[in-house]
């Protein structure tokens, strides 16, 4: 039975593509759901993309209001470039963790940060687009989970089924 979980909340998004990445990102890196709030993904919505198809396995709801979804025992953990956060490659994430992103074009509100039980961010020269930074965190979270089960999941069993590569023993 799995015990740990990690579920994304995307504060009005309003890229299509950016959700799709993030939905795939979801897949790749085993987190669980995704809610986002406010109307412009849903009237860009017609456009979604997702290669991987993950959106069949990975629920995508509207929330009026993030908060209101996270169950009980969950810490909430907004990311955010915000004055006193955690750098990333110093957190270490719950093992029942809500990850809050802001909009591609702005940022979390001062209240909404205020809920959190953590503010962490991903140190980079400017700033990342919202999908780019859903993978960086997740990955963290995957990379510093203790018996994750994807550490002993071969490179076959990741990759695409169009490729065929495989790493020739030098002599």
């Amino acid at each position: 039975m799995k015990t740990s979980l990690a579920y994304i909340g995307l504060v009005n998004p309003k890229s299509p593509e950016n959700v799709g990445m993030v939905i795939r990102a979801a897949g790749c890196y085993e987190a669980d759901k995704i809610f986002y709030t406010g109307a412009r993904f849903d009237r860009a919505r017609q456009f979604y993309t997702d290669t991987k198809n993950s959106h069949e396995k990975i629920s995508l709801t509207h929330s009026e209001d993030l908060l209101s979804s996270v169950p009980a025992g969950m810490k909430v953990v907004a990311v955010e470039l915000a004055d006193g956060a955690v750098p990333l490659m110093q957190f270490d994430h719950p093992e029942k963790a809500y990850y809050l992103f802001g909009p591609e074009d702005g940022s979390l509100t001062q209240a909404l940060l205020d809920a959190c039980d953590h503010v962490v961010y991903v140190p980079t020269v400017g700033c990342m687009n919202l999908a780019a930074t859903v993978n960086v965190v997740l990955y963290d979270r995957l990379a510093k989970s203790i018996g994750a089960k994807v550490v002993s999941r071969s490179a076959v069993q990741s990759r695409d089924t169009n490729n065929r590569l495989f790493v020739r023993t030098k002599a």
